[in-house]
């Protein structure tokens, strides 16, 4: 009878244990998305819809040698491979903290030799082998393990948003350190075929200082502008090649040169549909980063709460004994334990207090951050919105500059050689258009990249296969 019930009573408490440790309460803080206020639209964009999209922007450019390297520099780069990494190490950090929540199994395994006691002191000394396979499991009674997974999944997913930041800026860098590369090879250019042309003005100013016709301070003035010109070409050529080896650092390659592609000089992506505000907050890696450590470091105040209270454990170990070990499988004695524990502090001078207190300042500080980044995000916009209407504007006039230099160059050139006006005029018109040319290509480089800048801000760019088709069906 007595047997009986065992097998009946047995079940039944393992049931209760096994309620008592998915069910028990968790203390800490629910974790509860921040809000942020927002407004109804950004400062300087013409859109009031929601019309942010995501896609492959730099496509746009249809250049395949710019794809070429986007996509070398996502698959090579360093800084993509530790953010993979870390994702992984998320992975088995979760892998660990969900290992708590189930019972640990072991062994204890021993041999020993020598007399039973002092009170047998006529028995020969003798061995004993045993085994003794046990199990300790401590119940999730407050929640301490299950809030360590909040934290620990929270963490993965900030890690995923940290790798996509990484890609978006990788991309971003790639695209901008293209443009600057053809914008030096613009410069550079404009530099040898300004170099060309003074040395040749150079020349007949020479043949008319040797016959007479021109003053000394016209070859002078010559002198120096064939010397400037030649002066920017080891400048640009240095500036290419150092923009080459940063390309090829971002493509996790050595130095190398860098093939140009089929970017038309005047080429420009379409106007860049913005939208609401609050479709940051869905987008922007660095703002669900940012989010997800919130949430992580939440989850952890519960962790600290837990410490507070006594933690419950069952412990049971069922082994043989034997002095031969041929023997120890049959077992000359069964041994067996079954208990167990509650632990709790009493007193320890506030010391679990203060680490809850700790751990809310800290999420307290993950909070402001969040707020930081998504004001930063709001900023970035801005910045870019206005950057690509003004530079659309500034680009529209050094096009203008530019072409009226070149004009006036050849009209001073054309009166110098008819002895209607000083060398002078000829040297500030030439200088002029020097200028107005570098500054030129300039402002496109700088107009191409406020593109890029705004679709980093926008968080746009880089996205998974179903985050893809997710936007497809959204549009």
């Amino acid at each position: 009878m007595t047997i009986l019930k065992m097998k009946i009573v047995k079940p039944i408490l393992l049931s209760v244990l096994l309620s008592i440790a998915v069910a028990g309460c968790m203390v800490g803080p629910n974790l509860e998305k921040p809000v942020v206020d927002t407004e109804d639209q950004f400062r300087f964009d013409s859109i009031a819809n929601d019309s942010m999209i995501n896609l492959a922007w730099w496509k746009l450019y249809d250049d395949p040698m710019l794809d070429t390297l986007i996509y070398l520099a996502l698959e090579r780069n360093q800084d993509v491979l530790i953010g993979l990494s870390r994702i992984e190490q998320a992975y088995a950090v979760l892998g660990v903290s969900k290992a708590d929540l189930f019972p640990q199994f072991g062994y204890d395994a021993s041999a020993t030799y020598g007399k039973p006691d002092a009170a047998g002191a006529g028995a020969d000394a003798g061995a004993l082998f045993s085994i003794t396979p046990s199990v300790y499991w401590e119940l999730d009674f407050w929640g301490k393990v299950r809030r360590s997974n909040q934290a620990a999944r929270a963490e993965i997913a900030a890690s995923e948003e940290s790798l996509r930041l990484v890609q978006v800026s990788l991309i971003a860098a790639v695209a901008e350190g293209y443009f600057q590369l053809l914008d030096y090879d613009k410069r550079l250019e404009i530099s040898r075929r300004t170099w060309e042309t003074r040395k040749e003005s150079l020349w007949i100013i020479e043949q008319r200082f040797e016959k007479g016709t021109v003053p000394e301070i016209d070859l002078n003035q010559a002198q120096q502008q064939e010397a400037v010109a030649a002066v920017a070409i080891p400048v640009y050529e240095r500036s290419v090649a150092r923009t080459e080896s940063y390309l090829s650092i971002l493509i996790g390659q050595n130095p190398r040169n860098i093939e140009r592609g089929l970017l038309d000089e005047r080429a420009l992506p379409p106007d860049v549909p913005v939208g609401i505000p609050s479709e940051l907050l869905l987008r922007r890696p660095d703002i669900l980063q940012a989010e997800q450590i919130f949430y992580a470091e939440t989850a952890r105040i519960g962790v600290a709460q837990a410490m507070r209270f006594p933690s419950f454990s069952i412990t049971g170990a069922l082994g043989v004994a034997s002095g031969d070990l041929s023997s120890l499988v049959s077992g000359d004695a069964i041994l067996y334990s079954v208990g167990g524990s509650m632990l709790g502090p009493i007193f320890n001078w506030g010391k679990n207090k203060r680490r809850v207190e700790i751990q809310q300042e800290v999420a307290k500080q993950a909070l402001y951050n969040y707020e930081k980044v998504v004001l930063n995000a709001f900023r970035e916009v801005d910045d870019a919105l206005i950057d690509l209407h003004t530079y659309s504007a500034e680009s529209e006039s050094r096009r203008r500059q530019e072409k009226a230099a070149i004009n006036a160059a050849m009209l001073s050139r054309a009166r110098y050689d008819g002895g209607q006006t000083a060398y002078l005029e000829v040297l500030e018109s030439e200088r002029s258009m020097f200028n107005a040319e570098l500054e030129a290509t300039a402002t496109r480089r700088n107009h191409l990249a406020a593109y890029i800048y705004l679709y980093k801000a926008l968080g746009g760019g880089w996205i998974t296969p179903n985050q893809a088709e997710a936007e497809a069906q959204a549009q």
